[in-house]
């Protein structure tokens, strides 16, 4: 199995396609168009990666074993990482004894996850079109992955259909209204003054869903899963104000990319208030204890 692991492994990455010789899977390239959102999505995470894991990797690292806890993810479970980022999830799950396909629209987070991780098929590949033949999988997950598809029910019914009968799909996303944490960096850019772009790509009113408990299940429950459970999970992310800072200024998220358009005066008024605004959550030491988070659901493949 390995080898054949391997071997689809540089099939995938070639754009070709390979079928395992055991287990089933397909991974090949998938040439569909996609909407405004998702091609906005896309760019504004394009060359990223690194910034990413300074920042927001981190703080999305921390529900990453809760994810795979809900999903029930142990040795010999066949895995699919929709949506790898760095590969934390994916790395977790293959130390648990699981065989893991790690996919994600950008090549640069591919390739940084490969660092860390060997021992998988990475593809490049997003829901809701997924390279993966239906029912290969014990276990779909997607850490803070369905909030950034322009059609999340879709995105939803593929992490389905690729999963077997009694197998789980689990997925996080931010809540609704947002935390201290999510909070603090638009905060600083309403303090310095600065005006939000207009227009901006938004997910269909009929594809989008509400970022609740309530919302979340009703989406996982459209999608076909039973006994579906969305609980909230809360806790402090602890960083410092520097590593904080370096997600905006290494332009993550959509206020990321907005700094990286503003004339130095505008930066460094938003670094001050940002400074202001964060040292309500400084620690005696001088980290920060930023309060957030997520939705965590899981539901089982009928």
């Amino acid at each position: 199995m390995a080898t054949a692991i391997g071997t689809a492994v540089v099939m995938c990455l070639r754009g070709t396609s390979r079928t395992s010789g055991r287990g089933g899977l397909v991974v090949s390239d998938s040439a569909a168009a996609v909407r405004e959102f998702d091609r906005h999505e896309r760019d504004r995470w394009k060359g990223r990666a690194s910034a990413y894991e300074a920042s927001v990797g981190a703080l999305c690292a921390f529900t990453a074993p809760l994810v795979l806890d809900a999903a029930g993810v142990a040795a010999g479970w066949r895995v699919i990482d929709a949506g790898t980022g760095p590969g934390t999830l994916a790395r977790l799950a293959a130390e648990r004894g699981a065989l893991v396909v790690a996919l994600d629209g950008e090549r640069g987070m591919l390739e940084l996850a490969r660092t860390h991780l060997a021992s998988a098929v990475f593809c490049e590949a997003v829901l809701p079109r997924l390279p993966v033949r239906g029912g290969w999988a014990d276990a779909a997950v997607a850490n803070f992955v369905i909030n950034h598809l322009g059609d999340p029910p879709a995105g939803m019914a593929e992490a389905v259909r690729v999963v077997r009968s009694g197998g789980k799909v689990a997925v996080t996303v931010w809540p609704s209204p947002p935390p201290a944490l999510q909070r603090l960096w638009g905060e600083a850019f309403d303090a310095a003054g600065v005006t939000r772009p207009e227009g901006l790509p938004r997910v269909p009113e009929d594809r989008n869903f509400a970022r609740t408990p309530r919302g979340v299940t009703d989406l996982l429950c459209g999608s076909g899963l039973r006994d579906v459970d969305c609980e909230t999970i809360t806790w402090s992310h602890r960083t410092d104000l520097e590593s904080w800072w370096s997600g905006p200024a290494g332009g993550i998220g959509t206020l990321g990319v907005l700094m990286r358009g503003q004339p130095a005066e505008t930066v460094a008024a938003i670094r001050r208030e940002y400074q202001r605004l964060a040292n309500g959550y400084l620690n005696s030491d001088g980290t920060l204890a930023l309060p957030t988070a997520a939705l965590l659901a899981v539901g089982t493949v009928p």
